[in-house]
């Protein structure tokens, strides 16, 4: 699974590629699959790794991490058949805290790089301190997998520290998601750079079409840049934009991108995290 080093080589030129190498947050599924019972979301049609891979085709980007869609809990059968099918791409997954270590080994053997906690429209989350939870939490770092969290902003804060605390990397989606009437200010965004200047923490400026206005998107992403620079930060598309289906297309996620990093060294860097971080 190690082959982000043999690519690093070949990124020296900023130049060399108009799109990024790397698309670090998707999700998969079918209708057929078994929705949740606190499913937020009912997709209007299938989202297949097929469909996948064709737009990344159609759009240059070579390499893909899927996230866990907690439409369907721990119902990762369809990710990682993916992901052992396709090796350019990796995934996450949510389990149950009580999962077998030897199921978690044989999930990283098929492509799997991180447990996803995605704790958003989830009204009372586990608490994380608690014993199954930081033995989970060990269990991730001692596989060297990452934390995924997404929250609302106002909640993350309080999540870092026993994340960190229990051992592995974390990984924070969708530019943190603060309040977006204080946006960079707002305490949990600047608990999010916090962590992120201490290390083992980074974050995807993913979904840039979730964010309340296209300039708290962009506000966000030069703080982030300049608080930790892109060696802690990597880029997502969200495909198939989960209820913005009608609203968002794949072209328009790498303007987003394009927008809220203008500097194509600085969106190459952010290739070189990502591969780094999910394919080494």
């Amino acid at each position: 699974m190690a082959c982000g080093q043999g690519l690093l080589g070949t990124m020296s030129s900023p130049a060399e590629s108009a799109e990024p190498l790397v698309d670090c947050h998707a999700h998969v599924y079918t209708r057929a699959m078994p929705a949740s019972d606190s499913a937020w979301h009912l997709p209007p049609h299938d989202a297949t790794i097929e469909d996948y891979v064709a737009t990344l085709d159609a759009h240059g980007v070579h390499f893909a991490v899927l996230a866990a869609a907690s439409i369907y809990g721990d119902y990762n059968d369809y990710a990682l058949d993916a992901v052992r099918r396709h090796k350019r791409l990796r995934t996450t997954v949510i389990v149950d805290p009580n999962i077998d270590p030897y199921a978690m080994q044989r999930m990283k053997d098929d492509g799997v790089v991180g447990i996803r906690f995605q704790f958003r429209n989830v009204a009372a989350p586990p608490d994380l301190a608690s014993y199954p939870y930081r033995r989970l939490m060990r269990r991730a770092a001692d596989l060297g997998w990452h934390i995924h969290l997404h929250d609302e902003g106002p909640r993350i804060a309080s999540f870092i520290e026993p994340i960190l605390a229990a051992g592995p990397r974390l990984v924070i989606d969708h530019f943190g998601r603060p309040d977006p009437k204080r946006g960079v200010d707002a305490p949990e965004f600047q608990a999010v750079l916090g962590a992120v200047e201490a290390g083992r923490t980074w974050v995807k400026l993913s979904a840039a079409f979730r964010i309340a206005r296209p300039d708290l998107a962009r506000d966000l992403a030069g703080a982030l840049l300049a608080h930790a620079g892109p060696e802690r930060l990597v880029w997502g598309s969200d495909w198939p934009f989960a209820a913005f289906e009608d609203r968002m297309t794949y072209r328009q996620t790498l303007a987003d991108f394009a927008a809220n990093v203008p500097d194509p060294s600085q969106r190459r860097a952010m290739d070189r995290t990502a591969l780094k971080l999910y394919f080494e």
